[in-house]
């Protein structure tokens, strides 16, 4: 599961550039230039060492994952468990990308764990401009144009059950708290299946270096997002 977007060496698990970038386009959907191989400050998609828990570790009913530091390319990752359950993502100098914690009922069934970790990953990928862009518009403010930064800090959800067949994500609430510089952006969703409710989550983004909202600027950014998409969209 994934085994594509990652490679395997003794307990490490080492992500490319370009493994990271496919899965960025390819699975979110998601087209920030951050992702791409030969970005200056090219990181992992979070999204992704998510889907690598999952796959790694089974689906929990609750689970909070907190981010803490953006992963570059082709650095050596251990996937760890702890005596008292909780998942840390570190590297081999102990440095800590990715801590996790999860409670109740868990499965290891691969269909269902590739289900929700695809319905999830499709969701987050359209933080921008579907998601992102109004809120900002809203409160008059936007990143820096020049170097637009929005950081994965959090998220987490809980699930009334386990076996939901083809699960989907939709935003239920979206809020953007404004602290001079700097805003913390909050997505809530709802988990359906068949037409039932199956769960709910949340999850935390920090837009960085705000300035006053510019429509015309804006519309660039939106308009180079789609010529971005289409591009890769035409090469696969």
């Amino acid at each position: 599961m994934f085994k594509e977007f990652y490679t395997q060496r003794g307990e490490y698990v080492v992500i490319s550039a370009e493994q990271a970038s496919r899965f960025a386009k390819g699975v979110a959907g998601d087209y920030n230039p951050i992702h791409n191989p030969d970005a200056r400050r090219f990181c992992v998609p979070g999204d992704l060492l998510f889907a690598l828990v999952l796959a790694k570790f089974g689906l929990s009913r609750h689970m909070e994952f907190r981010f803490t530091s953006m992963v570059g390319a082709d650095t050596p990752l251990v996937f760890s468990e702890s005596e008292n359950g909780e998942l840390h993502v570190y590297d081999e100098d102990g440095k800590c990308y990715l801590q996790v914690k999860r409670r109740g009922d868990w499965t290891d069934d691969a269909s269902v764990i590739e289900a929700f970790a695809h319905c999830y990953v499709a969701f987050s990928g359209k933080n921008f401009p579907h998601y992102l862009k109004p809120l900002m518009e809203e409160h008059g403010v936007m990143f820096n144009p020049k170097r637009p930064l929005v950081i994965y800090d959090s998220m987490g959800f809980s699930l009334s059950r386990l076996n939901a067949v083809s699960p989907g994500l939709t935003l239920s609430h979206s809020s953007l708290d404004v602290q001079g510089k700097r805003a913390d952006a909050l997505l809530e969703f709802a988990i359906e299946s068949a037409g039932e409710s199956v769960g709910v989550g949340s999850k935390k983004l920090v837009v960085s270096g705000l300035c006053p909202y510019d429509a015309d600027e804006m519309a660039a950014i939106v308009d180079e997002f789609y010529r971005l998409k289409a591009a890769y969209l035409a090469s696969v």
